[in-house]
């Protein structure tokens, strides 16, 4: 969104497991019951805020962590627990604010992310793992909004923007970093010497 309303700012942008847009259902009644969910699970967090954080001890904070995450390698889940997780007397408690996993849409429509991205002068890399969150055998995800967002994004920015798809799940950048890492790189070097000539 930073891209569309500022592209002047931004030169580069990377989607990593990302359509850069998550619209709002078009069917209104499925609209509404997704604003029901993030409300009723909000006020869900509200309630249980003031009770005391649940601390784990590292190796049961790792398998905790693991079992909801089954794609997750263990040196992955020791990375997000290093990220995630602050030491206490007693064990780890997890600081993250759970809020974030609320998947409060905006209100937009599809048509208006497919005419926001017309916005973006911005150089797109967008990495898909190949068994991720956007897998090809979903129609209804790719009937809704993930093929029509990859294809304004080929149309609006042709050859500044690139889709690479690689092997493995959500957890690639974690699981496989050097592969993402050199995809990355290389987005990231391309044009940078003639830029810095003008």
């Amino acid at each position: 969104m930073f891209s569309c309303i500022f592209p002047e700012m931004v030169d580069k942008l990377i989607l990593l497991e990302s359509g850069g847009f998550f619209p709002a259902p078009q069917d209104h009644d499925a609209w509404l019951e997704s604003k029901r969910k993030v409300v009723e699970s909000l006020l869900s967090l509200e309630q249980n805020e003031h009770q005391p954080h649940k601390t784990r001890s590292p190796k049961a904070a790792l398998k905790r962590l693991l079992e909801a995450n089954p794609h997750l390698t263990e040196e992955s889940g020791k990375i997000l627990l290093q990220r995630g997780a602050t030491e206490i007397p007693g064990g780890l408690v997890y600081n993250r604010d759970m809020r974030i996993l609320k998947h409060n849409r905006e209100f937009i429509t599809l048509e208006q992310c497919v005419s926001f991205l017309k916005k973006i002068q911005a150089q797109v890399l967008m990495i898909r793992a190949k068994d991720g969150l956007f897998p090809h055998e979903d129609p209804d995800k790719s009937k809704n909004f993930v093929k029509p967002l990859q294809d304004a994004f080929k149309s609006n920015l042709r050859e500044s923007f690139q889709l690479v798809e690689v092997p493995g799940n959500h957890f690639v950048h974690l699981n496989e970093p050097e592969e993402v890492a050199e995809i990355i790189s290389v987005f990231l070097e391309k044009d940078k010497d003639s830029k810095a000539r003008l």
